[in-house]
């Protein structure tokens, strides 16, 4: 009797740890934020990327609720740049993140990194444009770098230069 109580309990057990762990795999981050299957994109997010990069390919989609809207993060490449995009549900884009070469980046951006984190080293330079119709109108600048003492930061960095903050990740710690 006692063996089967034992046994009970441990497929109890069991089935409860898969279950939970199920859970676990497929419920949003900390973040608010999704992972989703590349095979389980709605179509309407597709078409969008489709439409603005013909032949991208997609590395990474994740949705997360802004602002009562769900939001899709699209990460992909495309000619041989990184893009990111956000996309609402309906296919509206809303942000398209280009990857800019450290070489491109405009010199008063360059010296206000610079002069804010002396000798910061810059891992990636995204240009975010807001996105309005057919409008893509260039916003600010999204820097990744490793700051002197090795600290990893998100910068956001205006246009001209003049300001500097940190990313929303960077806030959100």
């Amino acid at each position: 009797m006692f063996r089967k109580i034992t046994s009970l309990v441990m497929a109890f057990s069991v089935a409860l740890v898969f279950t939970s762990a199920s859970r676990v795999a497929s419920a949003p981050g900390a973040d608010g934020e999704e992972k989703v299957p590349l095979d389980k994109v709605p179509k309407a997010i597709r078409d969008a990327v489709n439409n603005r990069f013909p032949d991208a390919k997609l590395n990474k989609v994740s949705k997360e609720k802004e602002d009562g809207n769900v939001v899709y993060d699209i990460e992909l490449q495309h000619k041989g740049r990184k893009y990111e995009m956000d996309i609402k549900e309906d296919g509206t884009i809303l942000e398209i993140e280009k990857e800019v070469a450290a070489k491109d980046l405009p010199e008063a951006v360059a010296k206000a990194i610079e002069a804010r984190y002396p000798k910061a080293a810059i891992q990636e330079i995204m240009e975010v444009n807001k996105v309005k119709g057919a409008e893509e109108k260039p916003d600010h600048y999204e820097v990744l770098i490793v700051t002197a003492n090795k600290k990893k930061l998100e910068i956001e960095v205006s246009l001209d230069g003049k300001t500097i903050n940190l990313g929303k990740a960077e806030k959100d710690k």
